[in-house]
């Protein structure tokens, strides 16, 4: 097999209501499209990972999740290297998990229970303090908030085509006026298309486009400030502060966190 493929784990049946799967995958590295009966969660503790869910991309940043339902058709791609976490979910706990993949907001709880059980190697819950754990997970995701997607393509051209130069220049800092311009429409249809297709205004869309970006240049060793400029910052403050707002720490702090050996 290709080193840059992902090997699959081949389970008949899980082994428990839950199942814990954790791994480092390295740059450029693909899982081929597979399904399985039960739900997945998936989530990167770094980096951020590409998925293609029937048909459909996702991303999944370190602050969101991604839900693959039962029989969905997936395969992911790294461009970058990321630290893995998933939680394989038993039918007879996706009954009030959604049936079509969706983004799924990671709280620090979520975070800390995936990260504790990957630094002791948990992949079925035992002991009753593990079994207790899993089961606080299962009632967090339950509750945690969701939303179709993190980076979602709009349904109509116009939008479509702001958002593919975009994601080629995530640093094209032209406002909302000038790209209604280049579409003729007004500002204004421009920005309700935005809200209506997908869920969030133009300035927020690019905000995490960028968001995307600057973790994986990050992991280039590039410093704040050249980002910052990359990114269509004036500021390396301004940078920063649009950074904190999506991770929760500043990219110095989530370098220095989340600083691993990576994969051969």
């Amino acid at each position: 097999m290709n080193r840059n493929y992902i090997e699959i784990p081949t389970l008949r049946e899980l082994p428990g209501p839950v199942y814990f799967r954790y791994d480092e995958f390295g740059a450029d590295t693909h899982a081929i499209p597979h399904r399985h009966q039960w739900g997945q969660l998936n989530f990167t503790a770094r980096g951020v990972m590409q998925l293609e869910i029937d048909g459909r991309p996702f991303i999944s940043p370190p602050n969101y999740a991604v839900w693959i339902p039962p029989n969905a058709l997936h395969s992911c791609y790294n461009r970058e290297s990321v630290v893995y976490r998933s939680v394989y979910i038993g039918l007879e706990h996706c009954q009030s998990l959604p049936d079509r993949p969706c983004a799924v907001s990671m709280s620090n709880v979520l975070k800390a229970i995936l990260n504790d059980f990957a630094e002791r190697d948990v992949t079925t819950p035992v002991s009753k303090t593990d079994l207790n754990l899993a089961q606080v997970l299962l009632d967090q995701l339950y509750l945690a908030p969701r939303e179709a997607d993190y980076l979602p393509y709009g349904s109509s051209p116009k939008v479509n085509q702001i958002l593919e130069e975009l994601r080629h220049n995530p640093g094209d800092n032209r406002p909302l006026a000038s790209w209604a311009q280049q579409v003729f429409v007004s500002e204004r249809t421009l920005a309700r298309h935005f809200m209506q297709e997908l869920g969030m205004s133009f300035g927020e869309w690019r905000q995490r486009l960028r968001f995307l970006a600057a973790i994986e240049a990050l992991e280039q060793g590039r410093s704040v400030k050249e980002l910052a400029f990359d990114m269509g910052y004036s500021s390396g403050s301004a940078f920063i502060t649009m950074f904190q707002r999506q991770a929760g720490c500043t990219p110095e702090q989530y370098r220095r966190q989340q600083t691993f050996q990576a994969p051969l």
